[in-house]
């Protein structure tokens, strides 16, 4: 169980890390993701950025 929390503390962390970095590469602003305002917060819901990266990992995990 512990070594699961330390994991996902670990993926937040670099999640956390690369965000900057993926902002200026042009994810989170490609066709697909939503952004908009509701009860005076702004939500965004990244569909494309995940699939994007998914198919990335994907490729990099079959190569290795």
């Amino acid at each position: 169980m512990i070594r699961w929390l330390i994991v996902v503390f670990l993926a937040l962390l670099l999640i956390n890390w690369f965000t900057p970095l993926l902002g200026k590469l042009g994810f989170g602003r490609l066709p697909g993701d939503l952004r908009f305002k509701l009860f005076g917060r702004e939500w965004f819901i990244p569909f494309a950025s995940t699939i994007v990266l998914s198919v990335i990992a994907g490729v990099v995990s079959k190569l290795i």
